[in-house]
């Protein structure tokens, strides 16, 4: 269950860095990159925000909808996968130090050996998974 959902999770920030462009490329986190998160995690944790990206993008739509029915129709669960999304787009925007490019490879590696992306994650962004991933195992699928 946990490799899946990370796989799902990646599968959700590609498609992050893919609605918003990603993080100024090949640069540490400078106030440009840093807004540029900061807009990804809001959009994340606002459904209202969310809901913009996802009615104007049809990948964002198959996503949504495959999200929802590992939450098994919860909103609050639905929120908290969208949280853990944008914990792991950090993780991986401040590991790469913003490089999009950077992002997008280790998301594509990441969808053949998540194992070994989960390993790239911050301590406290693993549990959360860990912990997310445990929530979701009883939850019915719609």
């Amino acid at each position: 269950m946990l490799f899946a959902m990370t796989t799902r999770l990646l599968a959700l920030t590609l498609l992050a860095v893919t609605l918003t462009g990603g993080v100024a490329a090949g640069q540490a986190l400078d106030p440009a990159s840093q807004e540029a998160l900061g807009a990804v995690l809001r959009m994340l944790q606002d459904p209202a925000l969310r809901a913009g990206a996802i009615a104007s993008n049809p990948e964002a739509a198959a996503a949504d909808r495959q999200l929802q029915s590992l939450a098994g129709g919860s909103p609050a669960l639905t929120q908290e996968i969208y949280d853990l999304a944008g914990r792991i787009f950090e993780d991986l925007a401040r590991g790469s130090s913003g490089d999009a490019n950077a992002m997008t490879q280790a998301l594509a590696r990441g969808q053949s050996d998540p194992a070994a992306f989960a390993a790239m994650l911050s301590p406290r962004t693993l549990e959360r998974l860990r912990a997310l991933s445990i929530k979701l195992s009883d939850q019915p699928r719609r």
